[in-house]
């Protein structure tokens, strides 16, 4: 077991939660809003996304990351930020043509896919280790190849800024793990179990474990699931050793019908964590563990 754990809130994602809970942050000044809340709640890490204030959906605009940053910034709150480098890598054949983009692809280059990253300079930025189909019944693919990642994670290296690598099945963490061996991710390394995204690995213990255990020895990890099964897989990565994460981006719901904000998630977790046995660190606490540069 981990008893002395890093808390990660991920505060609203990019999927099409908004019209579902009114809880879930848009505008640069409600997501630093509610990361703000998170930490005052016990969150070490915020894992942030932004919105089109006007549509709701997910945006990699640089300027509305770089108002939400400076929002939090400014309100001094000692939280340590990890931005999202996920978005630009949906791609949908066309179903006249498959070999060209349809109507909902947004394919950029690695360059483009960091430029919020260069800008804001965030202690951490997720890199999603590979290629997924995304999605129950549509045709996106998200794509995430060898080449743009080990591009990514020079990059990354050379601002300072820790990649936090993002696992969906055993095959990512395989090409994490060369990423590694080719020294463009600093030691110790930082993953991410992401649990129950269709159609990545399943959400169960099993499953965490066995993903895991394929982990490099030194890795700091942190597992996540998704809906339902949010709080019982925080549980079962800090029973199998890791760090947590809970947050509106992969869950909105407390209890059965129950809509949740972030800060009642983060409590949820924080205080399971306590009857447990252990401790959430601090997010000084997680920069000295993790190795963090503050920004």
């Amino acid at each position: 077991m981990n008893f002395e754990v890093i808390l990660t809130c991920a505060v609203t994602g990019a999927g099409a939660t908004t019209d579902k809970s009114p809880h879930v942050p848009v505008t640069p000044k409600e997501i630093a809003e509610s990361v703000i809340a998170a930490a005052a709640a016990g969150a070490s890490i915020a894992h942030v996304h932004v919105r089109d204030p006007e549509t709701g959906a997910g945006s990699r605009d640089i300027n509305l990351f770089k108002e939400t940053v400076d929002r939090i910034r400014q309100n001094k709150t000692d939280i340590v930020i990890n931005l999202t480098a996920g978005m630009g890598g949906d791609w949908i054949p066309d179903e006249e043509n498959l070999s060209m983009p349809g109507a909902g692809t947004d394919m950029i280059g690695p360059e483009e896919r960091l430029a919020h990253v260069e800008l804001c300079r965030p202690e951490i930025c997720s890199l999603d280790c590979g290629t997924l189909n995304f999605g129950l019944n549509d045709n996106l693919i998200y794509i995430s190849t060898l080449p743009m990642l080990k591009k990514m994670a020079k990059s990354t290296q050379e601002w300072g800024v820790k990649p936090e690598l993002e696992v969906f099945d055993l095959g990512h963490i395989r090409l994490a793990n060369e990423l590694i061996r080719n020294g463009l991710i600093n030691e110790p390394p930082m993953f991410q179990i992401c649990l129950g995204i269709p159609w990545g690995a399943d959400q169960s213990a099993d499953t965490m474990k066995v993903m895991k255990d394929h982990l490099p020895k030194n890795a700091h990890w942190s597992g996540f699931g998704i809906s339902r099964m949010q709080i019982p897989m925080a549980a079962a990565a800090v029973s199998l050793g890791g760090n947590v994460r809970v947050g509106l981006e992969d869950n909105i719901y407390l209890s059965r019908g129950v809509l949740a904000t972030n800060e009642q998630l983060v409590k949820r977790i924080y205080d399971i964590i306590d009857l447990m046995g252990g401790r959430v660190l601090s997010p000084s606490e997680a920069r000295k563990k993790l190795g963090l540069k503050k920004q």
